[in-house]
This record gives C-alpha cells, structure tokens and sequence, in this order.
C-alpha cells in the first residue's frame, strides 16, 4: 500500500546508526573478552611462577628459563583451549539448530506453542498474540531463528570463531605473559627484579581492570582493584611455595 510505513526503510543515518552500533557493539566485547582472558591468565600464572622460582633459587638464568619454558607453554595451552571450547560452542550450536529444524517440521504443534508461549511472557494478549505466532510460523527461517535465539538463547553463529579465538586469546597470553619476566632480564639483581615484577603486573592488572571498566560498564577503581587482587594471590601463593620448597645453598 502506497504511504503505508515500513520499518525496513532506513535513512543513510538511521543505518550507519543502527547496524554500525551492533557490529561494533559486538565485535569490541568478543575482542576485549579474548584479549582479557589471554592476558590476563598469562600475566597471573607466569607472574606467581617467577616469584615462586625467584624465591627458591635466586639464580637468574633459572628463572628466565623457567619463566620462558611457562610463557610458551602458557601461550599454546591458552590458544588451544580457546579454539576447542569456541569449536564445541560452535558445534553446539549447528546441532541444536538441526534439531529445531527437524522439530518444526515433525511436531510443528508443539513449536508452535512454544513460541506462543515466548511471547505470552513478553506480555503480548489476544490478537496481537494469534498475529505475532501466525507471522513467526508462517516463515520457517523466522521460526527456527526465534526458538533458537528466544527459547535456546543462542546468538548469531557469525559470532563464533574459533580460528580468531584461538590466535587473539594466544597472543594475549603471550604479551601478558612477557611482562613479569621482563625484569628479570633487564635486571641482575634478583630480589629488585622480582619487586619490580610483582609492581609492573600488578599495575597492568589495575590499568587493564580499570579499562574494561571504561569500555564496558562498572566502577573503573573496582574492576580495577579486583584484577589487582586476583594478580596478587598469585603472586603470593607462587612466592609461598618457592620459599617453603626453596634450595638451599
């Protein structure tokens, strides 16, 4: 009907608007969750082993050695457990989506009150009820879209990447991995290489807490207080174990 309004027309604003923000919107929170779980692990586990070699040894080359022998295995188990747990996330997704498949043509009935059901909770009554249900069963895209979204709570399987996950979160783990060990390297003296280990990890993990924060939501000085206190234990209790087993010279 000539005039009559579609929401499907956009102005070139209303577009960049609205599909601009949920790519973004998408694309930054599945990115900073990687780049935090990568980097954050690598820096907290390296960061308690160091400490916990430096307090047992006090030989440099030692705990170098240890700490690039962790790095690298860190980096890789971090890069493999992304990828698989994202593949069986994405595995799981295409057989729930078979299934709902296969339901809507077997027990089509049974779906379809399921969906009325969906929107029953949403607070729809009456005939906008009967109209939204005939709408969603009258496409068989739509439907099985809605009772995975809806009824599953799956998200779009676009969102899944498992070779992305895998690289992103292994290289976070790496760089995070880098920065307790870096004193050791660049100092000869063990006991101010591990102060100074503990003091630059920690401060990341503020900074890094601080600034999901800031992209996210929540308290910038309690995200980034909690990151700092996860950081700390670890390095307390890899500092309390080297220096319970430590060698004696």
């Amino acid at each position: 009907m000539d005039g009559e309004y579609d929401p499907l027309i956009l102005t070139e604003r209303e577009q960049k608007h609205i599909y601009g923000e949920n790519a973004k919107g998408g694309n930054k929170g599945v990115l900073l969750r990687q780049i935090i779980l990568g980097g954050q692990d690598g820096l907290v586990n390296v960061l308690g082993l160091v400490l916990g070699v430096a307090s047992a040894t006090k030989d440099s080359q030692i705990i170098i050695v240890a700490g690039i022998a962790a790095t690298f295995a860190e980096s890789l188990s971090m890069a493999a457990v992304a990828y698989t747990s994202s593949r069986a996330e994405e595995d799981h997704y295409h057989a729930e989506l078979a299934r709902e498949k296969r339901e809507v043509k077997e027990v089509p009935e049974i779906e379809r009150k399921e969906v009325e059901l969906i929107y029953y909770k949403k607070g729809f009554r009456g005939k906008a009820l009967s109209d939204v249900v005939k709408h969603i069963t009258s496409d068989e895209k739509i439907w099985v879209d809605v009772m995975m979204n809806e009824e599953l709570g799956f998200g779009d399987v676009k969102d899944i990447n498992p070779r992305r996950e895998g690289l992103v979160v292994g290289i976070s783990s790496f760089a995070g991995s880098l920065i307790p060990l870096v004193p050791f390297v660049l100092i000869g003296d063990v006991q101010l290489a591990m102060l100074m280990a503990a003091g630059i990890s920690l401060l990341t993990l503020f900074a890094a807490g601080a600034i999901k924060a800031k992209i996210t939501i929540g308290n910038w000085f309690k995200s980034g207080l909690e990151m700092l206190m996860i950081g700390g234990l670890a390095g307390i209790a890899g500092y309390a174990v080297g220096a319970l087993l430590g060698v004696k010279n």
